[in-house]
């Protein structure tokens, strides 16, 4: 009978996955910007952004206002390893009047009980951070502000709705302060919720959802900023406070509620509002049974038909009642007992229905709540992008608590609508206190974290003034290389490269092209039109360059190179040519004429013997002769800046700076032969390869070197050489980071403090993992994964430090590098003698081409530091190869017009 009466109390698992799907779509009306403010669901930012980690510490106070009472609590946290910590409170009841007076009164009431607790505790003289748990709907815009929405829960205090409730709590405190000495700085307005969760969260680091099932009810849970349109930046996560009760407001659950829930509400304090609350909470539990005994009593079902006092008595059934009816060890005693001293005098019949009703209106409330808790670790795994799921509910409150079968069904439930997380449920202790000063304790150890990272990167924000600086002194650099007197001691060696022009459109034939200059060696074959038909195609193979040969002996290394070429010719089946051939060198090189280049020193991990001070084109025509296979025409020795110039140059007339960005750093420019006092002859002009990374070797940047570029340094093949070079290229910037991650490791600011093996490795960190940590469309929890793949074991707070040092790291760099070309473009305009400049750049390097943000932020510093020059930059396409033959093919032109 009482089964048919209440049909539709009894909800079967189909209903229950529609109501998680209802329940996901609310949040995300909740979450957008534009649907939030007609969502039922407010999904509120708490601006709590960091689970606890354990090692939190300190004293704090909490105070709780939300429940029947109010409570004043002292909490230590202890870092002793055990993550352990005490709790102490004080109780004071919450008088009527002040519950339904007004907000000056209730603020003071707070701050009484408060002072009385800490003379009490005998704290007055200590200044202590103070954590706010206030039970109800805020609007918050920062950790420590949340403005009223509603009351709820019996609360109908005047004049506090869309008003600030901490700083009423703060002036309240500031009237005590001079009379009593105390001195109390409230740091964090909590939600109970968001308390609970925290709470839990210091035990259990899987803990990122809060749940409340008591008086009123609540869920919270770690949601990624990237989808809270409500809060600036998408870096991390934040704990958002559902506000779940108000589900259903807007009609969502109209097919779902009952006669008797219409009831209930229409006779509550706030009609039309909280639904989803007053069909779960322990509040209304015990009315909705009071309802439901009624009309079965008068319908003649129950007690003989007639109706009580006790049954028409608003309030007179508790939800104390139902979970003493609900224990079945006792059989029906309890139920018996209760309904006897309400005047009921049941019969047996009547106990069992009573029971019943009292099992399926509990029961209803668990589905319920089980259905929008699964929508919510839902949500958790999606966002994770798992298969698979592990997490922990913290979760609190009287019905959760002291009902006999309440929590048992929710687990059953939760874990059949979503069979793929693994749910532990975990009861917290004083959520609402002891979770208030976790907040206020987790708030804390993150300001004092932000102070050391912010510490630790100053030294790479530059300012414009530094910039400038460094431009200056780039430019006295540029003038010393040129000088005959000063150019031996200069550290940027101005080196000529004996390309007197750039292409002109009318060079043609077949060209081979070598390219050295890293780990990979190619042969190239380049064949270029002129004319109508204007083209360049291009045949390659690529060959590696073993560790043992790089750092073997130079006759191996040209040995090896050799062999290679005539690889390469055997397949083209080019063999028998005796075709022109440019030679792409990327080291340093002082030329004495364009087809001879002496090594002044390798880089980029070269170390084979007998080769610096040597002539390169001699020691491969050696190689050749060696060989003795075939024959070819060395033209020019190329320096891959050269060449990038030239590609671009070929497009575009205007093109007379050469820029690379990548594994190296480096940057070339057409020279006036006048300034050249190196070279003989002051007509036309001449390439200069810069070889800036040498900048700043005799000391003139060390203001701006910090500890970190320092430790590069030392560590590296060529300890004081290219200082430049190694905080603006590609090869060294990951190492920076290295170093950085590992400094923050020690002061515990990372990885939980422990420095694995992986980070102790020199080179772990390659600079394209900066790229794509960098990246704007990679979420965390890539970069996370980026992380783990190289050993490091992330949570979301570190990933996201890691991603700002990368920032900075990379930032610093590519303002370096824009300084150093504002010296060059503002040479190139005085040498022109105009107002203002209109000039390209040639620009190569995986650096400027595959970082989200080094190409932009070097543009913006170029146009910053010299604004009277407009200056076009231009993708290379393949410098080194194209470029070193087009060099051989004006080398070739510029010969035969000589000749003629």
């Amino acid at each position: 009978q009482v089964d048919r009466y209440l049909y539709h109390m009894r909800l079967s698992d189909d209903v229950l996955l529609d109501v998680m799907a209802r329940f996901q779509t609310e949040m995300v009306k909740g979450l957008g910007r534009d649907t939030n403010p007609t969502a039922t669901v407010k999904m509120l930012p708490s601006f709590v952004r960091s689970l606890p980690d354990g090692s939190e510490k300190g004293d704090f106070l909490a105070v709780d206002l939300g429940g029947s009472q109010f409570r004043a609590h002292q909490v230590k946290v202890f870092d002793d390893g055990k993550q352990s910590s005490q709790l102490e409170s004080k109780f004071y009841p919450t008088p009527k009047e002040v519950i339904q007076g007004n907000g000056a009164e209730l603020f003071d009431y707070v701050a009484d009980c408060l002072l009385d607790f800490m003379e009490t505790k005998n704290l007055k003289h200590k200044k202590l951070p103070l954590g706010f748990t206030f039970s109800f709907p805020c609007k918050q815009t920062k950790l420590e502000e949340g403005v009223l929405l509603a009351w709820t829960k019996h609360f109908k205090v005047r004049g506090v709705q869309d008003t600030d409730v901490v700083s009423s709590l703060r002036k309240a405190l500031q009237k005590h302060k001079a009379s009593f000495d105390i001195d109390v700085d409230v740091l964090a307005l909590v939600n109970d919720t968001v308390g609970t969760m925290m709470t839990c969260g210091y035990d259990d680091q899987r803990c990122e959802v809060g749940l409340i099932i008591g008086t009123g009810t609540n869920a919270c849970y770690m949601e990624e900023m990237r989808h809270i349109d409500l809060v600036e930046g998408d870096e991390g996560r934040m704990c958002i406070n559902t506000e779940w009760g108000a589900f259903g407001d807007d009609g969502a659950l109209d097919d779902l509620r009952t006669e008797f829930d219409r009831e209930l509400d229409l006779g509550s304090l706030n009609p039309g509002k909280q639904l989803f609350e007053k069909m779960i909470s322990s509040l209304y539990l015990g009315e909705l049974v009071r309802l439901i005994l009624l009309k079965m009593t008068k319908e003649g079902l129950l007690f003989n038909g007639k109706v009580s006092t006790a049954l028409l008595t608003k309030g007179k059934i508790e939800m104390k009642h139902v979970s003493a009816m609900e224990k079945y060890k006792e059989g029906l005693s309890n139920t018996k007992e209760i309904l006897t001293e309400l005047n009921l005098f049941p019969s047996e019949d009547d106990c069992i229905a009573v029971q019943h009703v009292c099992t399926i209106v509990s029961f209803r409330s668990a589905n319920l709540c089980a259905a929008a808790l699964a929508a919510i670790l839902t949500r958790l795994r999606e966002n994770k992008k798992l298969l698979r799921m592990r997490t922990t509910v913290g979760i609190d409150g009287g019905l959760y608590k002291t009902h006999p079968q309440y929590a048992k069904r929710l687990h059953k439930v939760v874990r059949r609508l979503v069979p793929n997380c693994d749910v532990r449920f975990l009861l917290s202790v004083s959520g609402s206190g002891k979770g208030a000063a976790m907040v206020t304790a987790v708030a804390y150890r993150l300001a004092a974290q932000r102070k050391q990272i912010d510490a630790a990167l100053a030294p790479f924000l530059l300012s414009l003034d530094t910039l400038g600086e460094v431009k200056n002194k780039m430019r006295s650099e540029l003038e010393y290389g040129l000088k005959r007197e000063t150019q031996a001691s200069a550290t940027v060696k101005m080196l000529p490269t004996y390309v007197c022009g750039t292409p002109d459109g009318t060079e043609k034939g077949k060209f081979l092209a070598l390219d050295l200059g890293g780990t990979n060696f190619r042969v190239l074959l380049v064949k270029i039109r002129s004319g109508r038909r204007r083209s360049v195609q291009m045949y390659n193979k690529i060959f590696a360059i073993p560790l043992e040969i790089m750092q073997g002996t130079g006759e191996e290394l040209f040995d090896h190179i050799v062999q290679c070429i005539a690889d390469f010719l055997e397949y083209m089946g080019i063999k028998g040519a005796r075709l022109p051939l440019g030679f792409t060198f990327s080291f340093p090189c002082r030329q004495a004429s364009i087809d001879k280049g002496t090594l002044v020193g390798w880089t980029k991990g070269f170390k084979a013997t007998d080769c610096e001070g040597e002539d390169v084109v001699d020691m491969l025509r050696e190689a050749i002769r060696r060989r003795n296979e075939f024959d070819l025409d060395i033209v020019a020795v190329v320096n891959d800046t050269v060449g990038t110039m030239m590609t671009c140059g070929y497009e575009d007339p205007n093109c007379e700076i050469g820029l690379i960005a990548g594994t190296g750093s480096n940057v070339c420019y057409m020279e006036d032969m006048k300034n050249i006092e190196i070279v003989e002859g002051n007509e036309g002009k001449m390439c200069i390869n810069t070889e800036w990374g040498g900048f700043g070797d005799n000391g003139c940047i060390d203001n701006i070197r910090t500890k970190y570029d320092k430790e590069v340094d030392e560590g590296s093949l060529n300890p004081g050489k290219q200082r430049y070079e190694k905080m603006t290229s590609g090869m060294y910037l990951g190492e920076i980071v290295r170093q950085i991650l590992i400094d923050l490791t020690k002061q515990g600011l990372l990885f939980r403090g422990q420095i694995s093996e992986s980070l102790r490795k020199r080179g772990i960190f390659e600079t394209k993992f900066l790229s794509q940590i960098e990246s704007d469309r990679l979420a965390l929890l890539q970069v996370r994964r980026i992380l783990q793949q190289l050993g490091l074991d992330s949570t979301c707070e570190d990933s996201i430090i890691v991603k700002e040092v990368c920032g900075a790291v990379s930032k610093r760099a590519a303002q370096l590098c824009g300084a150093g070309l504002a010296a060059i473009v503002e040479k190139k305009r005085e040498n022109r003698g105009v107002e203002h400049l209109q000039i390209t750049v040639g620009v190569d390097g995986t650096l400027y081409k595959l970082h989200p943000h080094f190409s932009r932020v070097l543009r913006e510093t170029v146009k910053e530091l010299a604004p009277r020059c407009d200056v076009t930059f231009m993708l290379s396409e393949d410098g080194s190869g194209k470029g070193a033959a087009l060099i051989t093919a004006v080398a070739k032109r510029l010969h035969n017009i000589g000749q003629k």
